[in-house]
């Protein structure tokens, strides 16, 4: 039963990302590293390492491949360049929360990422306003 429930999830989500924008793909980025890390916070609060150390590869992975790799520093100037070293920071902070146990670590990604996704909702209302 389980496993019809995930594969129905991951045909919702297939679904999300073939019919997002590419703005809405940033904020499913947002969304999923925010959750992978609230749950490793979950998950180093019970003591099971093995998930909080696949949670906290889970939202690094989002951090560099998605988030990062979507920059376009060329384009994006010094902003861009901003953002590329928040991510950096974000990725050194994950990794010693994980090496460190260290939920207050966590909690500083998680609420720059929240930060982050906020700000860049309010930029896709005003781009939707301005059309």
């Amino acid at each position: 039963m389980m496993y019809g429930a995930k594969a129905y999830a991951q045909v919702g989500l297939e679904t999300g990302i073939n019919s997002a924008s590419p703005h809405g793909l940033i904020v499913m980025l947002y969304d999923g590293a925010i959750e992978a890390i609230r749950k490793a916070r979950i998950y180093l609060e019970m003591n099971d390492i093995e998930m909080k150390v696949k949670s906290i590869d889970k939202a690094l992975r989002i951090v560099k491949d998605g988030l990062t790799a979507s920059l376009d520093i060329e384009a994006g100037g010094a902003l861009g360049e901003q953002l590329l070293a928040l991510y950096d920071y974000i990725g050194k902070e994950l990794v010693l929360a994980n090496v460190q146990n260290n939920p207050e670590r966590l909690d500083t990604c998680m609420n720059l990422l929240n930060d982050l996704r906020s700000a860049w909702l309010e930029i896709g209302s005003t781009a939707t306003l301005e059309k």
